[in-house]
């Protein structure tokens, strides 16, 4: 099975090496927010349960997320495997995982350079009516500050911002980080590293699940 986790701190690029393995092994990535919404729409018992948390204002808690991600993993399209985005978070939430019998084959580590990836997102651009994005090193706009598609301004995301991803990476080295040495134990760990094209990285990622 390819049951896969992908650690990395926020823009290690995580999620274009998840499409990608998408593509490749026809699996699944489940991410949490989508996966949650899903749940709510659907109505189903963890679903009511975590609206009725939403509604409330409080966080949903991890019982309620990993009954919500089995009944996700038992859908046909996830029985040759899947890809978790963005949970497990903590130590924690990788034991409640592994309590509730929820089998993990794989976790690969995305290890880029805290200062790598503060270039990377300071420089990144979005445009706030059709979700384009752009990067003012690596994938400039044609006119500056407007976007190719729709011709409407680009602006730095407020998560983009250099304090708040300051803020994103002490949090990641603090409470995500330690999913390290927690898979490491389990054998399953295995970190590549951040290469200078995504496609490089692609590769050393598929090297890894294909090993």
């Amino acid at each position: 099975m390819n049951n896969i986790i992908l650690l990395g701190a926020p823009g290690a690029g995580k999620g274009t090496q998840a499409e990608n393995i998408c593509k490749e092994l026809n699996i699944p990535t489940i991410s949490t927010g989508n996966m949650l919404r899903a749940a709510v729409k659907a109505g189903t018992e963890y679903g009511l349960k975590a609206k009725a948390a939403m509604d409330a204002g409080a966080l949903v808690s991890d019982d309620i997320v990993i009954g919500i991600l089995k009944d996700r993993i038992a859908e046909p399209d996830a029985q040759n495997g899947f890809i978790l985005d963005g949970f497990p978070r903590s130590v924690p939430q990788a034991e409640a995982l592994d309590a509730m019998g929820v089998q993990i084959d794989k976790v690969i580590e995305i290890d880029v350079a805290d200062e790598t990836i503060q270039q990377r997102l300071s420089g990144r651009r979005v445009c706030l009516d059709c979700g384009a994005t752009y990067h003012v090193e690596f994938k400039p706009s044609k006119v500056e500050g407007v976007c190719d598609v729709c011709g409407k301004p680009i602006v730095i995301r407020k998560d983009d911002e250099p304090e708040t991803v300051k803020s994103r990476l002490d949090t990641y080295h603090k409470t995500t980080e330690p999913l390290k040495g927690y898979y490491e134990k389990q054998g399953k760990l295995t970190s590549v590293k951040g290469r200078e094209t995504v496609e490089e990285t692609s590769a050393a990622v598929m090297a890894v699940l294909k090993g």
